[in-house]
């Protein structure tokens, strides 16, 4: 077994304007001090990472890792979720997803999933050049429009859409997998993989491609009434990422799972801060360890209550009190007797 590295920190969450969200190495002395180990790196913040020229230049991705390592801190991963959402994008959300594009790309579908590809492939010549080997992202989505079969969706739809997206992939793919990198899809709704049976639909279209692998978020299967324990049993072979991040599901008389249309704090199914919500974390701990996890257990916040800061500071005492520290013998170990063959024929009658 192995012990989970961490406490880990996603940025994306905390990046902005003021100090000391507004540059790399403020914001890694900032983690530092609340007691984290690792930073996550969304490459879309400009003032954290050029992600091309982390691609391009190893000296340049020296430089960062530098000022990472600086503060006391390593690189868990990086993340390319929103260009990875514009990998697939169906036209009904072309507007609402095309604020995570360049300007010049806004209003022309084919240059924004042509600009999301590159991104892509740079993301896993940087992340080698970084010394990493695992990846986050989104897997974008042509289907999630017809997630509810009304009206009935044609025979043959479902597996039209997977083929296109492992199609768009597959040079992705195959770009980690020349930088040895594993690229992992955080299931989430609103992508087309957001529950195991569509993730293994993806796994399937991509002929099981080796790098096609899990980002593991349990607060999404909370709201989506996915056993997010079993999850782990199920998948564990291709988890190579753990984001640790709570939620809490109520459902009422008035609404449920899909939410009514209502706003993050209305909703029956609301993302909390680590230890306000229902995720067993001391199980789902135990369960990545059981299967010799090897990786960061990096917080993502997002709560529609409590303050990021406040959330930041409990986060990484919380993960630290979880991460087990695995033992070298067995419990049972003084009360050994020692055996060799001989000793085991004669306990067994022969």
């Amino acid at each position: 077994m192995k012990t989970i590295k961490g406490p880990g920190i996603f940025l994306a969450q905390f990046a902005g304007d003021a100090a000391p969200f507004n540059n790399l190495k403020s914001i890694c002395e900032w983690a530092a001090g609340l007691g984290f180990k690792g930073v996550q790196i969304p490459t879309w913040v400009s003032s954290f990472i050029d992600l091309q020229k982390a691609a391009e230049s190893k000296t340049y991705a020296d430089e960062i890792k530098g000022i990472v390592n600086a503060a006391g801190l390593e690189i868990t991963e990086l993340s390319t979720h929103l260009q990875g959402q514009l990998v697939a994008v169906h036209p009904a959300y072309n507007e609402l997803f095309d604020g995570f594009a360049p300007e010049q790309h806004r209003g022309n579908p084919a240059a924004r999933t042509e600009w999301a590809v590159n991104q892509l492939k740079y993301a896993a010549k940087a992340s080698a050049n970084l010394g990493l080997k695992a990846h986050a992202t989104f897997s974008g989505a042509l289907l999630w429009h017809t997630v509810y079969p009304w009206p009935q969706r044609p025979a043959g739809l479902v597996e039209t859409g997977f083929k296109e997206l492992a199609k768009r992939w597959l040079p992705i793919l195959n770009e980690f997998d020349a930088n040895g990198v594993d690229l992992c899809y955080e299931i989430h709704p609103g992508e087309d993989l957001h529950d195991g049976v569509s993730y293994e639909r993806f796994l399937e279209a991509t002929g099981n491609h080796a790098r096609a692998c899990l980002l593991y978020d349990p607060s999404h299967f909370v709201l989506q009434c996915l056993d997010y324990l079993e999850y782990i049993d199920i998948y564990h072979e291709r988890i190579r990422m753990f984001h640790v991040k709570d939620a809490e599901f109520n459902p009422s008389g008035r609404s449920g799972v899909y939410g009514g249309y209502q706003g993050w704090i209305d909703r029956p199914g609301r993302f909390r801060s680590l230890g306000d919500g229902q995720v067993d974390f001391k199980a789902v701990f135990s369960k990545l360890t059981q299967y010799d996890f090897d990786g960061w257990a990096v917080m993502e916040w997002e709560c529609c209550m409590k303050h990021p800061e406040d959330g930041a500071r409990e986060g990484a005492p919380f993960i630290r009190d979880h991460i087990i520290r695995v033992t070298e013998k067995a419990f049972d170990d003084f009360a050994g007797t020692g055996a060799n063959e001989a000793l085991n024929r004669k306990i067994l009658g022969l």
